[in-house]
């Protein structure tokens, strides 16, 4: 069978269009977890579950929702699986969005929506290369299995929960990275320090909402005395930030950055590292004289002495995600991203040391080990040809990355598209958007991919 996918998903746009627009409008950020309720990640999550386990049932899917953690649609037959991993929830939205995030708006064959390219626009094209598919009355020696998980972004109790209950596929790809492909991925640390200060005049210090973010606003509460310093401190280091009034001694110093992925810090300025600055400069306060010294403005960890390199993964990176600072009282997590032949160990060891010198606790809260498959394996040969078949590219290398995917669920998963090699990427911050066109090219490559897949 040799078809031309891409010419064959042109009657499907317009459909296709209005899925995707219905999805990215419900607003499916975690707000809390909360195992004994009935959506135990929220009701804006479940909404996002819901329309895609009905558009399911609407095509002639089998469905399975596996006690609203996560589910699946699924097609064909065998004894194999062959599972394509999605997730349906999303990052919070921020600050600086042109139009609102939850609108969907399709302004020069761009969507614009959170979600639009993590992960919501993504599953919605490895939906229809499978519907497509179906449609063409194809048959399949494996089951296909669009796994849908609901907490991704905040710890992957969906599809631990999901894998307890359900057999693991057997093959399989992450529609959430990068065209060519991704091969391995870095192991992941999400960790802490917390402790006690003597105050000395810093009253509270807040900022970050998750670790895989980096932080684009942050605040502290002073004495109303430093607010000519701070202005001067904005304008000296052409830094943005403002002061407001908290009440009639003190005030709000808030600082602001750029919002980036954690998994290249570099790409974003962590705006908690602009207000540890100037307090390290004003406070003799050992919170703040540790987070400025050993952790603001080093992405590489060079300053905590557990920096690493390797010639497949790159550089290990620190991504310093929240801060919650209240009258000497701390925490701050810390998300690490470490390559292959790196030994985690030994770095917990070296930050337990640290944290005593300071009378600090560290903690590892989660940690994810690399992962990573043979470049040369079948699975990564089929992928990488569906991708050369409808783009023409075939001099962009396969990778690895600093992000974590589902991929890493399964033995024999990688991360496969959809954001093509050169383009702007806006994952977890402001205005983050999906070409229609790309989106659309993609469907044709998973298409391609599975067909090959499953016969």
């Amino acid at each position: 069978m040799e078809n031309n996918f891409n010419e064959l998903f042109k009657k499907y746009h317009q459909a296709f269009l209005k899925d995707i627009t219905g999805l990215l409008q419900i607003p499916s950020v975690l707000t809390e977890f909360d195992a004994s309720k009935e959506h135990p990640f929220g009701d804006d999550i479940h909404k996002a579950f819901e329309y895609m386990l009905n558009l399911g049932k609407k095509d002639g899917f089998t469905v399975k929702n596996v006690d609203n953690y996560a589910g699946h649609l699924e097609i064909g037959e065998g004894d194999e699986i062959l599972g394509i991993l999605c997730h349906l929830d999303v990052v919070p939205v921020g600050d600086g969005w042109k139009f609102p995030p939850f609108s969907a708006t399709v302004e020069d064959g761009k969507i614009i929506a959170r979600g639009a390219l993590d992960d919501k626009g993504p599953t919605m094209a490895a939906y229809y290369a499978v519907k497509m598919l179906k449609d063409l009355n194809v048959k399949f020696n494996k089951k296909v299995r669009i796994i849908l998980g609901l907490d991704e972004e905040s710890g992957w109790r969906c599809v631990n929960h999901y894998f307890k209950k359900e057999k693991m596929p057997n093959v399989g790809f992450a529609p959430d990275a990068n065209f060519p492909l991704i091969y391995g991925e870095k192991g992941m640390i999400t960790s802490q320090f917390t402790g006690s200060v003597v105050p000395n005049g810093l009253y509270e210090l807040n900022f970050g909402e998750r670790t895989n973010v980096v932080p684009d606003k942050a605040y502290a509460i002073v004495n109303k005395e430093f607010e000519p310093v701070f202005n001067k401190f904005l304008g000296e280091n052409n830094y943005n930030g403002e002061v407001k009034p908290f009440n009639e001694s003190k005030i709000q110093i808030y600082a602001y950055g750029k919002n980036a992925h954690a998994m290249e810090p570099d790409h974003g300025l962590n705006a908690g590292f602009i207000l540890l600055q100037f307090l390290n400069i004003h406070f003799n306060n050992q919170f703040v004289k540790f987070a400025y010294e050993r952790l603001a403005f080093d992405s590489r960890a060079h300053k905590l002495g557990v920096n690493y390199t390797n010639d497949i993964m790159g550089d290990l990176t620190l991504n310093v995600g929240v801060c919650k600072y209240n009258n000497g009282e701390f925490k701050i997590l810390l998300n690490f991203r470490y390559p292959i032949e790196f030994n985690s160990e030994s770095m917990k060891a070296k930050m337990n040391e640290l944290a005593d010198k300071y009378n600090f606790k560290y903690e590892v809260l989660t940690e994810s080990k690399p992962h990573f498959v043979d470049p040369n394996s079948d699975l990564v040969k089929t992928l990488h040809q569906a991708y050369i078949k409808y783009t023409g590219d075939d001099l962009t290398p396969i990778m690895t990355i600093g992000g974590g995917t589902y991929a890493r669920s399964l033995k024999n998963a990688v991360a496969f598209g959809p954001e093509m090699p050169g383009k702007e990427a806006l994952i977890h911050q402001p205005n983050e958007y999906a070409e229609l066109e790309d989106l659309h090219k993609a469907v044709a490559i998973y298409a391609e991919a599975i067909y090959n897949l499953t016969r």
